[in-house]
């Protein structure tokens, strides 16, 4: 699944021809399943409301696509706001990063903020954890436990690191979705387990 960019015009406003034309581009070589808003998207940059617009003109662009939406908050409400957003827009799922700021490296705060966006969401949630942005790393521990939260059926690994997926993979059960997010670890995370990946790479 193409983590997608977001295209802007040299004031910072979206351009909807251009984010029609990346998803047509990509519909024309068989692409059904759409990241939208991740980091690649700038999704910790959005503007209230640009989330609903970008997963508005993915999904009046390709009807039958699965749209996952990232979500960037440091809150459960800011979260909520965000995936409001994206169930308007018509987005299938989010991806919800982990907090970057005040609760990051403090494993119960991070877990509970989880447990909490799960409550309020009305889609399904993935899981994102990127160490090489956020400085951290959701610990194995804690997506075992997540993964039998009602209403998280998933998670972006970007970690690179296979030994992670396997231990993931061999903990969770097999409709808990496992997707690696880095391109140079991608084959061997799938051989550890992971479902697929999600990435910028082509």
């Amino acid at each position: 699944m193409p983590a997608l960019v977001t295209p802007f015009d040299e004031s910072g406003e979206i351009l909807p021809d251009a984010h029609r034309h990346n998803l047509s581009f990509l519909r024309d070589r068989g692409i059904r399943g759409f990241l939208i808003g991740g980091s690649t998207g700038e999704g910790p940059y959005l503007e209230p409301d640009e989330r609903r617009k970008l997963v508005t003109i993915a999904r009046e662009t390709i009807a039958d696509a699965f749209i996952l939406c990232g979500v960037a908050a440091e809150s459960e409400r800011q979260a909520a706001t965000q995936i409001e957003e994206a169930t308007l827009g018509g987005a299938d799922a989010v991806l919800v990063l982990t907090p970057t700021s005040l609760a990051r490296g403090r494993d119960g705060v991070v877990e509970r903020f989880f447990l909490d966006v799960a409550g309020v969401s009305e889609l399904p949630v993935f899981l994102y954890t990127v160490p090489r942005v956020t400085g951290y790393n959701l610990p194995v521990d804690a997506v075992v436990t997540l993964a039998t939260t009602p209403g998280i059926v998933g998670i972006k690994d970007s970690s690179g690191d296979p030994l992670r997926i396997a231990q993931m993979a061999g903990a969770v059960s097999d409709d808990f979705a496992i997707f690696a997010g880095a391109s140079a670890a991608l084959a061997l995370s799938v051989v550890a387990g992971a479902h697929g990946g999600i990435t910028a790479s082509t």
